[in-house]
C-alpha cells in the first residue's frame, strides 16, 4: 500500500528551512555511516531558495557534501550555460558556493543531441549508483517539483501508457509543453525505485493539481508516482481547502 506523507508550511521561507534541515540530516548520517549519498535535483523558483537555505545551514552546522553525488530529475537539452539549463542554475546557486567537487556533479549533457544525453546520463547513473532486481538505479532520494499541469520531472500528462512505462532510467522527451520542447527526464520506473522522493510542492496556480493528484485513482504524473511508490513526502505551501 502507498502511503503519502503531507507536509505544510505557510510561506515557501518554512518549507525550504524544514526540507533543507531535513536533507542535511539524511547527509550527516550517510557521512557518519561512511557512505555516499545519491540524490536527483529538480529545478524551479522554490529550489533556488531551498539551495540559499541548504548553504546556510550547512555550514552553521557544520556538515560536508563532500560525498553526496549529484544527478538530475530532469535537465532541458541546452548548454550549461543556458539560461534555461537546470545545471547552470544549480551550478551558480549551489555548487560554486560549497566548491562542490566537479566529480561529485553528473550533470545531463544538454548540448550534445538527446540521443547521447539520455544515453550518457543512463550509462552515468547506472554506473555510481546500485541496482535493484530490475535494473534501476536506487538513489537515495529524488527531489521533484510540481507544474501546474501536475507534471514533475519532465513527465507530462498527455504520455502515451507506453511512453509512461518505458523502463529507460533516464529517457528523451521531445514535446514539452513549456519551452524548451526537448528534454532528458528520469522515467516513472527509476522514480518509483528511489529509497525517498521528496516533493516539493511550492505556488500559487497549483491547488488543483496537487488536489487532483492525491485523488484516488489519480491520472496525473505525480499522482502515477504516488501510486507506484511504497510512501513519498509532499512538502507544500499551497492551501487545499
Amino acid at each position: 500500500m502507498n502511503k503519502t506523507q503531507i507536509i505544510s508550511f505557510q510561506n515557501p521561507e518554512e518549507l525550504a528551512r524544514i526540507v533543507a534541515a531535513a536533507w542535511l540530516k539524511e547527509i550527516a548520517a550517510a557521512n557518519q555511516a561512511g557512505q555516499p549519498h545519491h540524490v536527483a535535483l529538480s529545478g524551479g523558483r522554490i529550489t533556488l531558495k531551498f539551495f540559499a537555505t541548504v548553504i546556510e545551514m550547512s555550514r552553521a552546522q557544520n556538515v560536508s557534501l563532500a560525498n553526496v553525488h549529484f544527478f538530475w530529475a530532469d535537465e532541458r537539452c541546452v548548454p550549461p550555460d543556458d539560461k534555461e539549463s537546470s545545471f547552470g542554475a544549480a551550478n551558480e546557486a549551489f555548487f560554486r558556493p560549497l566548491e562542490i567537487a566537479a566529480d561529485k556533479i553528473h550533470r545531463v549533457l544538454g548540448e550534445e543531441s538527446p540521443e547521447r544525453a539520455a544515453e550518457q546520463a543512463n550509462a552515468e547513473i547506472k554506473r555510481l549508483v546500485p541496482l535493484n532486481a530490475a535494473g534501476q538505479p536506487v538513489l537515495d532520494l529524488v527531489f521533484l517539483g510540481l507544474g501546474e499541469d501536475a507534471h514533475v520531472a519532465s513527465l507530462f500528462p498527455r504520455e502515451t501508457e507506453a511512453e509512461q512505462a518505458n523502463p529507460a532510467a533516464y529517457r528523451i522527451i521531445t514535446d514539452s509543453p513549456k519551452p524548451p520542447p526537448t528534454r532528458v527526464t528520469l522515467g516513472y520506473p527509476a522514480i518509483a525505485a528511489a529509497k525517498a522522493v521528496w516533493v516539493l510542492a511550492s505556488g500559487s496556480g497549483k491547488e488543483t493539481a496537487l488536489r487532483d493528484s492525491l485523488m484516488v485513482g489519480s491520472k496525473t504524473p505525480l499522482g502515477r508516482v504516488l501510486q507506484m511508490r511504497v510512501g513519498t513526502r509532499i512538502f507544500t505551501d499551497i492551501a487545499r481547502a
